[in-house]
């Protein structure tokens, strides 16, 4: 069995995704890397991992099948022999913003498949996993979710529905997995420069000329995994089902 602690970061080829496995594996931790597909992007970060000394499995896989999840807690087990941390990351975007009375059912659908459904049975099968293989390790399960599981978007309602659910699928699992010495946290990032947000920077850096929020700039993914990092090291043990807002202060009611 592999002697560091093991976390899987789904959606990791880039971005906040690729930021968290990096810091993850500054921390000590051997790496699951993820994409949706093998792409360029996913081969280069695995290289990078492998250049800061992280021992590391790359599996692509769509998160959203979840037909595959068996197969991929499979091959992390027989790498590894643990796992001790899941990162649930991966996620899209809509595919357009717009009127909430036009969205459509697949636009919808889309958003509830990978954005929550996904999240929801992958967390599943591995706390059962980790049930059902106890040990003194720490252990978490941690979602990056959205400021919009919170904030209203009427120009995206179907992303802002499935980022909120997320919130409550943290509670319920932090509830059910106390018991079982399983911390389970939520991070609500706020406006984090990655290529989800590239389409919209030029009218968020209208906004943030007039203030956008009281840290008024851009988060990177580093402040995102800086937090990730925090919470999956056991930093906060007295702490579970707890939403972790990286958003400059955005949500801070204010006048």
């Amino acid at each position: 069995m592999e002697e560091k602690p093991v976390v899987l970061v789904t959606g990791s080829s880039r971005g906040i995704g690729l930021a968290t496995a990096e810091r993850m594996a500054d921390a000590g931790f051997s790496i699951v890397l993820n994409g949706k597909k093998d792409s360029p992007a996913l081969q280069a970060a695995e290289e990078r991992l492998l250049n800061l000394g992280a021992k590391v499995l790359t599996l692509p896989f769509d998160i959203s099948d979840t037909t595959r999840h068996e197969g991929v807690l499979h091959a992390v087990i027989e790498r590894f022999g643990r796992i001790d941390c899941l990162v649930n990351n991966a996620g899209i975007s809509v595919r357009s913003r717009g009127d909430l009375l036009d969205i459509s059912e697949e636009s919808f659908d889309e958003q509830i498949a990978v954005n929550l459904r996904a999240h929801f049975f992958l967390t599943q099968r591995i706390a059962r996993w980790m049930i059902a293989n106890p040990t003194n390790s720490y252990r978490s399960i941690i979602t990056i979710s959205s400021s919009n599981a919170e904030a209203a978007s009427t120009t995206r309602g179907e992303y802002c529905i499935a980022k909120s659910a997320l919130s409550m699928m943290t509670k319920l699992f932090a509830v059910r997995l106390a018991d079982e010495n399983i911390h389970v946290f939520e991070i609500r990032p706020g406006l984090i420069a990655t290529d989800m947000t590239r389409p919209v920077r030029d009218a968020y850096e209208s906004r943030l000329s007039n203030g956008f929020s009281p840290i008024n700039r851009w988060g990177q993914p580093a402040d995102v995994a800086n937090a990730v990092e925090t919470l999956a090291t056991g930093k906060l043990p007295f702490a579970t089902g707890e939403a972790i807002h990286v958003d400059g202060g955005l949500l801070i009611s204010r006048y």
